[in-house]
C-alpha cells in the first residue's frame, strides 16, 4: 500500500517529486482520495504550520512545502470531486483596496488550500464592492481581508460594512503586519490572525 506516512515527509520536507509520486501510486492502489488529502497532505502541511508559528522553519521552508503539497492536490482534486468530497470551507480572501502587498496574502491561501480549504483569491488592491460581488457569487462561508499599510487599514472597515450592509453572511477575517486584535474588534471583524499558520487554526474555528 501507499506511504501515506511517507506522503506527508514528502510534504514537510517541500519533496515535489515525491509527493506527486506518492499521490499518483496512491490512486493507482485504489486508496480513497480523502484518505490522502487527510493522512498525506493535510497531515504533511499541519507539521509545517506548527514549525511554523514556533520559528522552527521560516517562509521561504513553507513555501516550497505549500508547492509539493499544490502538485499532489492538482492530481486529487478529480478524484476527491468524484467522491463528492467537500471541501473544509469556502475562502475568499484579498489585500484591500490602495494595497498590493500579497506575499503574506499568498502564504495564507497556501496554507489554507493545505488544510482542505477552497480558496478564491481575488489578488490585490482589491475594491469593496469586488469583495462583496465575489463574496455574493461563490456564497463562501469565509472572507479574508490583508492589509501591509496602516493607510489602507480603513479599507477593511468599509469592506466589513459594505459586506454586512449587503447581507452578507459569511464571516470576515483580518490579518497584515499593522493589523491587531484590537483593530479586529474595533471594527467588527469575527477573526483575526497574527501569521498563516494561525489563520488557518481561526479559520478552522469559524465553520466549525
Amino acid at each position: 500500500m501507499a506511504d501515506l506516512k511517507a506522503l506527508a515527509d514528502a510534504i514537510i520536507k517541500g519533496d515535489q517529486e515525491t509527493a506527486v509520486e506518492i499521490t499518483r501510486a496512491a490512486l493507482d492502489e485504489g486508496t480513497a482520495a480523502k484518505a490522502v488529502l487527510d493522512d498525506g497532505l493535510i497531515a504533511g502541511m499541519d507539521v509545517v504550520g506548527v514549525r511554523f508559528k514556533k520559528s522552527e522553519i521560516y517562509i521561504p521552508e513553507v513555501l516550497i512545502a505549500a508547492r509539493a503539497m499544490k502538485s499532489a492536490v492538482e492530481i486529487l482534486e478529480p478524484e476527491l470531486a468524484k467522491a463528492g468530497v467537500e471541501p473544509t470551507g469556502k475562502f475568499l480572501i484579498g489585500t484591500v483596496q490602495g494595497d498590493l502587498h500579497d506575499i503574506g496574502k499568498n502564504l495564507v491561501a497556501m496554507m489554507l488550500k493545505g488544510a482542505g480549504f477552497e480558496v478564491i483569491d481575488l489578488g490585490v488592491d482589491i475594491s469593496a464592492e469586488k469583495f462583496v460581488e465575489r463574496a455574493e457569487a461563490t456564497g463562501v462561508q469565509l472572507v479574508g481581508m490583508s492589509a501591509l499599510l496602516t493607510t489602507t487599514m480603513p479599507g477593511m472597515e468599509k469592506t466589513l460594512k459594505a459586506l454586512r450592509d449587503a447581507g452578507v453572511s459569511a464571516k470576515v477575517m483580518i490579518g497584515g503586519a499593522p493589523i491587531t486584535q484590537g483593530y479586529a474588534d474595533k471594527i467588527g471583524a469575527d477573526g483575526y490572525a497574527a501569521d498563516a499558520a494561525s489563520a488557518v487554526d481561526v479559520a478552522k474555528s469559524l465553520v466549525a
